[in-house]
């Protein structure tokens, strides 16, 4: 699953920098030069991690890191400071605001990605390359793997997405919207009831466990078993 990176940054030769070395390290990435760029990206599909200037015109990047902690949709999108204040109480400001880690410049390419796939892995992790496992079920983001007591798992692309969220988050109840943003994105507009058909593929390809492993909480949504007893 390839990681989306908005970048609100306003110097050109920074935004190239940037632009290069995440592409590099295999992330997509937007770009915008201003807050009121970045927002109106941010009116689309959402990104998985959102890099943040301090120092832009008009909008801060502190006020922006504020806004974006404001909105329901945009609350929980993990948010990096990416700037040249390095004094405590900027780290201390910056922090305070909501951003989820502070990097001052100059920094080094691999410290950079270093610091968004830790976050990845804290605040996303169905978006990290993690292997994820659940009980005899084991998922591996990069070889596009599962094995369910060491039995391969053929799933379609949207399975294997939607079976890696919910891994990433075992025991928790998701409404049908909440997966429809989660695992197709927030701005793809189909009906809730094709999660239940993905949810039913997904069980028949899991075999006679399917049922145990993503269970059916009635009136709130689906949830993969926290603690899966299969046999």
């Amino acid at each position: 699953m390839e990681c989306r990176v908005l970048v609100v940054e306003d110097d050109p030769a920074i935004q190239e920098l940037l632009r290069f070395t995440l592409r590099k390290s295999g992330f997509s990435v937007n770009l915008a030069a201003s807050a009121e760029e970045g927002l109106a990206l941010l009116n689309g599909a959402l990104p998985d991690v959102v890099l943040i200037d301090w120092m832009l015109p008009k909008t801060s990047g502190i006020t922006l890191a504020r806004q974006l902690r404001q909105n329901p949709r945009t609350a929980d999108l993990p948010i990096i400071m990416v700037t040249a204040r390095g004094e405590e109480s900027d780290r201390i400001e910056g922090l305070d605001t909501g951003a989820d880690d502070y990097l001052v410049k100059p920094f080094s390419p691999r410290e950079l990605v270093a610091r968004i796939q830790a976050l990845l892995r804290r605040r996303a992790p169905h978006i990290a390359e993690s292997v994820l496992s659940a009980g005899p079920l084991r998922l591996d983001p990069i070889t596009y793997e599962v094995t369910l007591d060491a039995r391969r798992i053929m799933l379609a692309p949207t399975e294997f997405k939607l079976l890696r969220f919910l891994m990433a988050n075992p025991g928790r109840v998701f409404a049908r919207a909440q997966l429809l943003d989660k695992v197709w994105g927030d701005h793809v507009f189909i009906e809730e009831r094709t999660v239940d058909v993905h949810i039913r593929r997904l069980r028949q390809a899991l075999g006679d466990d399917g049922g145990q492993l993503v269970e059916t909480v009635r009136g709130a949504g689906y949830r993969l078993a926290a603690s899966p007893a299969i046999g």
